[in-house]
Parts: structure tokens; C-alpha cells; sequence
């Protein structure tokens, strides 16, 4: 199969977060598999560009149609790792994408519209015609409605949309400006409940909401979030309209990179070890203490990794610290926030805990220092209130950090309780807890902190078994060809 991929990242030329790995993985996976793929990007000027070989110029004309008048574009092609990526560069006033930032700009609806728009036009300019167009996440919900709307009268009548939601806590809710923007001027049409109009504020349209309506199928990134958001009040809004089109929602696990997260071949480790050389674990953990200046006494190391925001339960990570160091353990927590709050806080118990041999808390994201940690810790604890898919704990498992998690989206599909999992003991690999409280976190540490003093050797057994799993982007890159195989004969 012809595969573009629409997105607003791409690991590691622009990457904010997971969307930009899975982007990056799945397309890799699909080409190893035999398809043609290739992806589009904004050129954003903070785009790592040592990363990019070979970028040139390869479409220098593009005029996209924008209001009442077409923005003059360049757009150039280059190779990320091997995959085919092309970027699209605006001549425009606007400096849509010369901000030094991915996000967090006043009119983003405005600059990832144009995005979709110029993404349309280059195809059809270009005359690419793909099987499938594989949109990811409210930045390109625009595309599917583009494409049914406009470009199919245009001649682009093949290709068929894909649509990933990631996380649907951002959908993209803005004004009608942004329909007049893109060339969607019929505004009753659009400016309703079975089409844009948004649910909750009537006198908005959600670009996500389009996205769904429009796209021939819409994945989420875990089976259990696409049930989530099918049945709770996760949707954020989106649950009429989720049910409506309910018979062409699924959820595929995504996968990760174990060229990159794997403890045989990690370079960033002190000493790689496997499941048959286990003791290689034990000199990441004392290279981590000497690193982190803890003491080295006979102690489990408990860990966070990642970002410090509401989502991934920031009550109970800051409880989890307190209860870890009360009952025989050290902690260490490696993340930044975007929220300056929730840093002030963090930065309060960096100081709280600053003179003591069992913690430390390093406030900034630091890559290298994330795989000594994920090696060196016994544990790894992800709270999340909500959790779409989830990488930390995949990547614990694989390097036998034994994950205490909250049962919630792709922590739920991928944590089996060692004490309580209906499955067989060999295919239990963790500790989980329902409740998003206190003691709900406790019961789980609870019963891992006893097993590490208790049972070492049931302990280790827990540990081997979650490194035999495989999270590789080859199941999910078997379940997306069969998505578009499907969408395909439609």
C-alpha cells in the first residue's frame, strides 16, 4: 500500500511528545512490512535539522488556497532515519511555523488549518494519489473534511482516512473564522450538530468532532482508552458523537522502539544485561546511586519518569514519594512541568528532600540519564488519572522494572496484577490499583515493596516475565494494515 502520514510531529526532527514515536515507529514498522510510506510535516524553524539527511527543495510552487487569496509555499523533502519525509514551508506573513515552538501559540486552530489545507493542495498538485492518508491527533482533523469536501471533486477520489486519536483532552475547539480560513464557506452545512458544530458550545466548531465525523475509521492508541472514551466521561465532550460512529472506532496498543529502549544493546547503561544476565541490572543500580549521590544500602529504588502534569496523577506521585521513603525504599523522580504550579510544587519537595541519602528529585528532562534510571530502578510507578496508551511502563517492563500503575487506558491493556490478574502466573508482570486515591496507591506498593524483601525470587520471576513481553511496533503495525485494508474495499 501508498501511506502518507499527516502529523503535526515526528520523533526526533519535532517532538514534543509520544505522537511524535509513534509516528516515527509505525511508519518504519509499515515500511518493513512492504508499504510505501511517507510523511508531511510543517517546516518548523526548531525542527532538528541534524537530523534530517539530504534536505532539499523538491516542490517550489505551491500556491494554497487561504481566505480570499492562496499563501505561496516551498516544500521540501528530506530523510529522517531512513524514513521519506516532506516539509511544508509557508511564504507568508504570518510566520506560521518561525516561532521556535511546536505548540502553545495563540492561533494554532490557524496554523495547523493551513497545514491541512497545504497538505491537501501538495498532494493533489503533486499528483500522489495514496491508498491511505493516516491523520494523527486535532491538528489534522481538518484533512478527512478537506478531502471529502473539496479535494475528491478535485480528481482525489482514492485515498481513504485513517484518523489516531491520542489524547482527547485537546480537540481543537475554535471559531467559524477557521471554516472561511480553510475554504469551507458553507457555513450552515458545517455549522452543525452531525458535522463541526461542537458539543458543548454551540457556537464553537471542534476540528477533533470533524475529524471523527469525516475520517472512513478513527483508531485510539489502547483498546481500553477506546472503550473509555466510548463509556466515561474521558470523551471530554465527544461522547454523542464517539457513539454515533461508534462501529468504526477501535483501539490498537502502540508499540515502541526497542532500537532504542533496550537494555542489551542500551549504550547510555553502565553494564546491558538481558533476562539470562539479570546481574547487570544491579551495577546500573549502584551506577545510578553513585550518579544521584544515594546511599547504597539494601533498598528497592522506586522511580517516576516523565512529565509532571494533572493527567499523570500528580497527588499520588507526590504521595508515592512520602510512602516509598517511610517504608524502606529510596525514589527517584526524573520530569519537568508545564505548569508552573505544579513545578513550584516539585521544586518545594526537591528542598524538602534535598539532604536525604534516599532521594532525588532532578527537575529537567535529561535522555541519557532516563535509561540509567529505567535500568537501575526496581520499580516504576505511573498514577495516571487518565493515560491514553503509555510509555513508561512498556518501557519498565522491558528492562525489569516491575510497573505499579493505575488501572486506566493502556496502563489497564498492558499491567497485570501479579496478586489478582485473571491470566497465569508467568504472564503477570506488576502491581495495579483502581482507586485514584491514597490508599489505592499504598495497597499496590504495599504488596510490591513486601515481595522485594519477602520473596526475591518471586520478586525476580515478576521481573523476567514482564521482560518477555513484546511491545514492538509489529503487532500494531499487523492491526493498522488490517484497518486500512478494510477502509481500503470501501
Amino acid at each position: 500500500m501508498y501511506i502518507v502520514m499527516l502529523a503535526s510531529e515526528c520523533a526526533p526532527v519535532a517532538k514534543v511528545g509520544g505522537l511524535a514515536d509513534v509516528v516515527f515507529g509505525l511508519s518504519r514498522e509499515l515500511e518493513i512490512r512492504g508499504n510505501s510510506v511517507e510523511i508531511i510535516l510543517p517546516k518548523y524553524d526548531c525542527l532538528r535539522y541534524d537530523q534530517i539527511y539530504d534536505l532539499r527543495r523538491s516542490f517550489d510552487d505551491l500556491w494554497v488556497p487561504w481566505y480570499n487569496h492562496a499563501v505561496h509555499c516551498s516544500v521540501y523533502f528530506g530523510f529522517v532515519h531512513g524514513r521519506k519525509c516532506f516539509f511544508i514551508e509557508p511564504h507568508s506573513q504570518h510566520r506560521f511555523f518561525d516561532r521556535r515552538m511546536f505548540y502553545g501559540s495563540g492561533d494554532d486552530d490557524q496554523r495547523f488549518a493551513f497545514f491541512c489545507r497545504a497538505a491537501l493542495e501538495f498532494m493533489l498538485k503533486s499528483r500522489k494519489h495514496p491508498d491511505i492518508i493516516h491523520c494523527h491527533d486535532w491538528q489534522t482533523g481538518l484533512a478527512p473534511v478537506l478531502l471529502y469536501e473539496i479535494y475528491q471533486h478535485l480528481g482525489m477520489t482514492h485515498p481513504r482516512v485513517c484518523y489516531t486519536l491520542h489524547n482527547l483532552q485537546h480537540q481543537g475547539v475554535t471559531g467559524e473564522h477557521i471554516l472561511r480560513a480553510a475554504g469551507l464557506n458553507r457555513h450552515g452545512h458545517f455549522f452543525h450538530p452531525d458535522r463541526l458544530q461542537d458539543n458543548i458550545n454551540r457556537a464553537a466548531i471542534n476540528v477533533m468532532k470533524g475529524g471523527i465525523v469525516y475520517s472512513n475509521f478513527v483508531t485510539t492508541v489502547s483498546p481500553h482508552y477506546a472503550w473509555e472514551i466510548l463509556n466515561t466521561s474521558q470523551n471530554h465532550g465527544l461522547g454523542h458523537t464517539l457513539y454515533v460512529h461508534r462501529n468504526k472506532v477501535g483501539g490498537i496498543l502502540n508499540g515502541i522502539d526497542y532500537d532504542l529502549w533496550n537494555p542489551e544493546t542500551d549504550r547510555h547503561l553502565a553494564r546491558q544485561y538481558g533476562i539470562e544476565s539479570l546481574e547487570g541490572k544491579y551495577e546500573n543500580k549502584k551506577a545510578l546511586r553513585q550518579r544521584l549521590w544515594l546511599q547504597d544500602v539494601f533498598k528497592p529504588i522506586v522511580c517516576y519518569v516523565g512529565r509532571l502534569d494533572h493527567q499523570k496523577g500528580v497527588p499520588l506521585i507526590t504521595h508515592a514519594i512520602h510512602y516509598c521513603l517511610r517504608n524502606g525504599c529510596q525514589f527517584v523522580l526524573l520530569g519537568t512541568s508545564p505548569n508552573s504550579q505544579i513545578g513550584n510544587h516539585f521544586w518545594r519537595l526537591k528542598q524538602q528532600y534535598n539532604d536525604n541519602p534516599d532521594c532525588h528529585l532532578e527537575l529537567n528532562f535529561n535522555e541519557d540519564l532516563s535509561h540509567l534510571i529505567y535500568a537501575g530502578a526496581d520499580m516504576i510507578v505511573a498514577p495516571s488519572l487518565f493515560e491514553p496508551c503509555g510509555l513508561t511502563q512498556l518501557i519498565g517492563l522491558k528492562y525489569g522494572t516491575v510497573p505499579v500503575v493505575r488501572a486506566t487506558g493502556g496502563l489497564a491493556d498492558t499491567v497485570f496484577d501479579a496478586n489478582y490478574a485473571d491470566r497465569p502466573y508467568h504472564e503477570r508482570n506488576g502491581y495495579v490499583f483502581n482507586d485514584f486515591n491514597a490508599q489505592g496507591i499504598e495497597s499496590a506498593l504495599h504488596r510490591a515493596i513486601g515481595l522485594w524483601y519477602s520473596h526475591p525470587k518471586h520478586f525476580r520471576e515478576l521481573m523476567v516475565n514482564g521482560m518477555r513481553y513484546d511491545f514492538s511496533w509489529n503487532h500494531p503495525g499487523y492491526h493498522y494494515l488490517r484497518v486500512y485494508d478494510y477502509i481500503r474495499e470501501k
